[in-house]
């Protein structure tokens, strides 16, 4: 029988670091499902679903933490069962302006207030143009409760775009 895991990890960015994990994955039986990479201030962080045989769970575990030798966090995790759909609809919220401290935690705030679920979030902060005045932008995929007033969602991100100075469009 084959178990899921999510394996987590961060280390100084280097080539070959998505090598030594798959070949981590490879060798101990596994498949490489999904993924979330990125290189973030210098290091490099990621997410990975694999399936591998129940037996081998230990082999991965254990191949996984020799990586942490070269300075690599390392964190396997088992799924588990696969949580309950929550029916609904899928929604997507683009932001857009001046970076500042908060922006993330309004609006993840205005979300959690009506059980809306943040299902994946990519955040920027550019330099604009013209000015060279830092820009934050952010794209946030969500799922909204079937009984969840868009309306009144809506209201309340205007509102806070307006505190914020922002542009908050919801797709």
């Amino acid at each position: 029988m084959h178990s899921t895991f999510i394996i987590t990890f961060i280390g100084d960015d280097r080539p070959g670091l998505v090598e030594q994990l798959s070949a981590a994955i490879e060798s101990s039986g596994g498949n490489w499902h999904e993924s979330r990479l990125s290189q973030l201030g210098g290091k490099f962080a990621g997410l990975v679903l694999v399936s591998l045989p129940e037996a081998q769970a230990a082999t991965l575990e254990q191949t996984l933490k020799d990586l942490g030798e070269s300075g690599l966090s390392v964190r396997v995790t088992a799924t588990g069962e696969t949580p309950p759909s929550v029916g609904g609809r899928a929604i997507t919220l683009n932001v857009l302006g001046p970076d500042r401290p908060g922006i993330v935690h309004e609006i993840a705030s205005a979300l959690a207030r009506r059980e809306i679920n943040v299902v994946e979030m990519e955040s920027q902060v550019d330099s604009a143009a013209m000015s060279g005045e830092m820009l934050f932008r952010a794209t946030i995929d969500a799922q909204v409760p079937a009984d969840s007033d868009l309306a009144e969602l809506q209201e309340n991100l205007e509102a806070i775009a307006n505190q914020m100075t922002l542009e908050i469009d919801l797709d």
